[in-house]
């Protein structure tokens, strides 16, 4: 379930951002708009580092569970979704 997108998705994103904040008449540029553009590459292939890392901790615990859970079947879904959601909301608590 991982959340990598190809380099010219992140571009592409990356620059639709930059438009969408050039076409916004209260926001100022201080740098390049390639420096800017760079700059919101990195942050979105951090953001899918971090949701990479949360997957793997929510398949690594259920991979811990003591029964053998089948990946792919209905209570492998829910644990994932569960862990998932409990990962995020960890982030969360970090983040206030």
């Amino acid at each position: 379930m991982s959340t990598r997108l190809s380099r010219e998705k992140v571009n592409f994103l990356a620059r639709k951002i930059l438009d969408n904040l050039f076409e916004n008449d209260q926001v100022e540029f201080l740098d390049e708009p390639n420096e800017i553009r760079l700059s919101i590459v990195k942050s979105i292939e951090e953001e899918l580092k971090l949701y990479d890392l949360i997957d793997k901790k929510a398949i690594q615990k259920i991979q811990t569970q003591r029964k053998s859970i089948e990946e792919g079947s209905r209570e492998w879904e829910i644990l994932y979704r569960k862990y998932y959601n409990e990962e995020i909301s960890k982030l969360g608590k970090l983040l206030e």
